[in-house]
């Protein structure tokens, strides 16, 4: 290795401890944003290395100059298109798709590796050892992250149907790409064959399509963890292909963290990971009436009633959900939540591990309308309190609310659930009765204490707000 490479083999270990730091940074909310300021300097630095190391190793044609310049000027802009425009609604969709993409080139790095191996003479491709191995691997993963990812942002956008999708035969196939993948893999650890490489590709690539259309739109947050560890771990493999150390840490730190997380949000809806795979519940594709008991009743509340439970509450739990994502009412509970403070009330927010559609979601919708990031209580911090709550007020949040999670027999049943029930009163906002992403009834809705506020949720937010400050003045 030359005084210059190492030089350059320098910079990249201080990119790798720049995506470190920002990792770390990203434990609390207080410093997310500064983790994500860190990480981004650290793929700049990056960046600018792989630059000045293809400069200097002098091998890229004029043509691969072109190339090389067209898809940073067309990736750069699409990025800050997407950047500026995508709502925080449609942020999971654009994470899988974000997974694609990483696995994508992930795997087009590694079959671009092999070919540049077989190009070099005999024996320098196809042979047992560890370019072959990781190659292997990177091509698997990053195969199936493509093509899952796109089914998962397909489900999310409402592109492809939310029910799991089952048919005939469905087991079958996917056993039968897993033995095409394995025994192409085998043959190629013992022949160097690029055909037996793009059957691995394109095996792979079916797989990840048959292995999420089975799982349902509820447990889609769930999948987005797991293919972004897929993600990080086929661009760990690239690193490995290419001998790049930053590509090694940030891939191998990604795929960590989204492995962890991935388990964390099983355990979360109290269900192993295989069990996810294997085939998922809930549709979130249509609405249903509560099927409920003859004497049960369904109570309906004004804006002017439920500012008087409010206002003159001491203590209030503000329950969020994908309902107040899709309004975009963040802001307007912010200023609802900070009226209340004002009159010596003890607002906080109960934040459940799988609200909404994507891990964190609720919490940096809510960082985006500057609500103090201590007021941010997560499930098990939560939960005692609601006994001691006046008014728990439910903002389009369905699922993590369902008492019929303590019960068994349900499809949720041991699913940690928040306490809302616990609280004196409750107050639900919802633009109808209809059942969330499991595809089941919520009980919570004709609970005694439960008041229906039909509205759309910023609509909800402006009429308590403006009905709470001509309460008191």
């Amino acid at each position: 290795m030359s005084g210059f490479t190492g030089n350059m083999q320098l910079v990249y270990v201080l990119a790798a401890a720049c995506f470190v730091v920002g990792l770390h940074l990203m434990n609390s909310p207080a410093t997310a944003r500064r983790g994500n300021q860190v990480s981004t300097s650290g793929m700049v630095i990056a960046g600018i290395a792989t630059l000045i190391l293809l400069i200097h190793s002098g091998t890229v044609t004029a043509t691969g100059w072109a190339v090389l310049i067209a898809g940073t000027a067309i990736g750069s802009a699409a990025g800050l298109y997407a950047a500026r425009t995508v709502q925080m609604t449609a942020m999971p969709q654009l994470v899988s798709m974000f997974n694609s993409v990483g696995g994508g080139a992930a795997a087009l790095v590694a079959v671009s590796g092999y070919i540049h191996a077989e190009a070099g003479g005999p024996g320098s491709g196809g042979v047992l050892g560890t370019t072959t191995v990781t190659t292997l691997l990177d091509v698997i993963i990053g195969a199936v992250t493509f093509s899952g990812s796109i089914v998962a942002a397909g489900k999310l956008q409402g592109l492809v149907p939310g029910q799991p999708i089952i048919f005939r035969g469905g087991r079958l196939i996917t056993l039968a790409l897993t033995i095409v993948v394995i025994g192409a893999a085998v043959f190629l650890l013992t022949n160097a064959s690029l055909p037996a490489l793009l059957i691995v590709a394109l095996a792979s690539m079916a797989f990840g399509v048959m292995m999420v259309l089975p799982i349902g739109g509820a447990d889609m947050p769930v999948v987005i963890s797991l293919l972004n560890a897929f993600t990080g771990t086929a661009v760990a493999m690239a690193g490995f292909v290419i001998a790049n150390w930053a590509l090694i840490v940030a891939g191998a730190l990604v795929g960590a963290s989204g492995g962890i997380l991935t388990k964390l949000m099983a355990d979360a809806m109290n269900r192993s990971l295989a069990n996810i795979i294997m085939g998922g519940f809930g549709t979130g594709d249509s609405a249903a009436a509560i099927d409920a008991a003859p004497d049960a009743q369904v109570r309906s509340i004004a804006a002017d009633d439920a500012a008087i439970q409010l206002a003159y509450a001491s203590k209030v739990i503000i329950v969020p959900g994908y309902g107040l994502a899709a309004a975009q009412a963040q802001h307007g509970v912010a200023e609802l939540a900070k009226t209340l403070e004002e009159r010596g009330i003890e607002v906080s927010y109960a934040i459940h591990p799988v609200a909404g559609r994507m891990p964190g979601h609720m919490n940096v919708l809510l960082a985006e309308a500057n609500v103090p990031y201590p007021q941010l209580v997560e499930m098990e911090e939560i939960n005692p309190e609601f006994a001691r709550t006046d008014v728990a007020l439910v903002i389009g949040a369905n699922d993590v609310t369902n008492p019929a999670a303590r019960r068994s027999g349900s499809p949720i049943s041991g699913m940690p659930i928040l306490d809302v029930d616990q609280a004196r009163s409750i107050i639900v906002i919802k633009r109808s009765m209809g059942h969330g992403y499991a595809g089941l009834d919520n009980e919570l809705y004709i609970d005694p204490k439960t008041s229906m506020y039909f509205a759309d949720a910023k609509k909800a937010m402006a009429e308590l707000t403006s009905a709470v400050k001509t309460l008191v003045g």
